[in-house]
C-alpha cells in the first residue's frame, strides 16, 4: 500500500519492467497517507509506502518493527498562476519570484481578506476568501505536512511541542481547513484540479514539489503556471516499511539501484542521487530549488495527531 502520489511511479511501465528485471511483480494499492497509518488494514500487504516520517513511525510503534528505507523525498510547494503570484507580491505574500511567505499569508487569512478586496485586481476579483486549496486533514498526508508548516509559524517559528501551544495554534489552524468547504482523500485530488480546471477553480493548491515536476515531465503545464516555495516548507520523507523480504528487496532496490534513482527522479522525487533530479528539472526547465535552507521541523507523531484531531473538531 502507498501513498497515491507514487501511483503514477509504480504503474510506469520503466518501472514495472526495472522490477521484473530483478525477480519482483510489484502490485500497490494508493491511499491516504494518514489512512495508511490510523485505519487500513496493512495485514495482507507485503510492505507499506506513506509520504511521511510521523505516519511511518505510528506504523513501526503499531507492528513492533524499525525496519524501514527513506528512497524519496519532496519538500511542500505552493503551485499557483502567473496573475495570483503578481497579485499577492504586492501584498508581500509572494517574494523574490518564488518564495511564498507563510507568515504574511496568515495575516490575510486572519483578516478574511477576498481575492476582490486586494487594491488594483483586475486579474482575479472573485468573492473567496484567500486560501490555498489543500486535502483533507482527517485522511491525507499533504494536508498533514501543510498543517505542520502552518503550525510552526503560528507558533512563532517554533515547533509546537505542548497541549498549550497546540490550544493556541489550533483556532488558526482549524480556519485554514474549515474554510475550505469539501476536500479531496488523497493530493491528487486538489493538484488535478489545477492542472485541468485552471485559476478560476484552484488559484493556490498546496502540493508535492515531485507533482510539480513530474506535471512538467508529461507535458501536463500550462503557460503561466508558477511554483512557489513556502518560507518555510517542510519536507516530505517518503518512507518505506517492508513486512516480509519481498518488501525489504523492494525498498533495498528503491534506495540503492541507480535504475530506480533516475526513474524516481523523472517522476519528480529527490533521492540520494541530487544530480538524477537536478537533471530532470533542468531538461524540463523547471525552476526547482537547489539547496532547501528554510525548512522547518514537522512535530511529533503524537503532536501532530492532537493537532490534526483538533482540526477534524472544528468541521464538526
Amino acid at each position: 500500500m502507498i501513498g497515491s502520489e507514487k501511483e503514477a511511479f509504480f504503474a510506469d511501465p520503466a518501472v514495472k519492467k526495472e522490477f521484473e528485471r530483478n525477480g519482483l511483480k510489484v502490485e500497490v494499492d494508493p491511499a491516504g497517507s494518514r489512512q495508511i497509518a490510523t485505519s487500513v488494514d496493512l495485514g495482507e500487504y507485503d510492505f507499506v509506502f506513506p509520504s511521511s516520517a510521523p505516519a511511518a513511525d505510528r506504523i513501526l510503534r503499531i507492528r513492533g518493527t524499525t525496519a524501514r528505507y527513506s528512497p524519496f523525498a519532496s519538500p511542500m510547494v505552493i503551485a499557483t498562476f502567473q496573475p495570483i503570484a503578481g497579485l499577492l507580491a504586492r501584498e508581500g505574500v509572494v517574494r523574490n519570484g518564488s518564495v511564498f511567505d507563510f507568515a504574511k499569508y496568515l495575516g490575510l487569512v486572519a483578516r478574511h481578506r477576498r481575492w476582490d478586496q486586494l487594491a488594483n485586481n483586475t486579474a482575479y476579483p472573485v468573492r473567496k476568501d484567500i486560501l490555498v486549496s489543500t486535502t483533507d486533514p482527517r485522511s491525507s498526508n499533504s494536508a498533514a505536512m501543510y498543517l505542520a508548516i502552518a503550525s510552526y509559524v503560528a507558533n512563532g517559528d517554533r515547533v509546537v511541542t505542548d497541549a498549550a501551544q497546540e490550544r493556541k495554534a489550533l483556532p488558526t489552524l482549524a480556519g485554514l481547513f474549515v474554510d475550505q468547504g469539501y476536500t479531496d482523500n488523497t493530493s491528487e485530488g486538489p493538484f488535478g484540479d489545477y492542472l485541468a480546471l485552471g485559476m478560476g477553480n484552484t488559484p493556490l493548491v498546496c502540493a508535492y514539489e515531485a507533482q510539480f515536476v513530474d506535471a512538467a515531465v508529461r507535458g501536463r503545464l500550462k503557460p503561466g503556471m508558477v511554483l512557489l516555495y513556502p518560507s518555510p516548507t517542510v519536507q516530505s520523507k517518503h518512507t518505506l516499511i517492508p513486512f516480509d523480504d519481498k518488501g525489504d528487496k523492494v525498498g533495498h532496490l528503491l534506495t540503492s539501484d541507480p535504475a530506480f534513482q533516475r526513474l524516481a527522479a523523472v517522476h519528480g522525487f529527490r533521492t540520494t542521487d541530487p544530480a538524477q533530479f537536478a537533471k530532470v528539472a533542468a531538461g524540463h526547465h523547471v525552476p526547482v530549488r537547489a539547496d532547501l535552507i528554510d525548512v522547518a521541523d514537522t512535530p511529533s507523531y503524537d503532536t501532530l495527531e492532537h493537532l490534526l484531531d483538533g482540526v477534524a473538531e472544528a468541521y464538526g
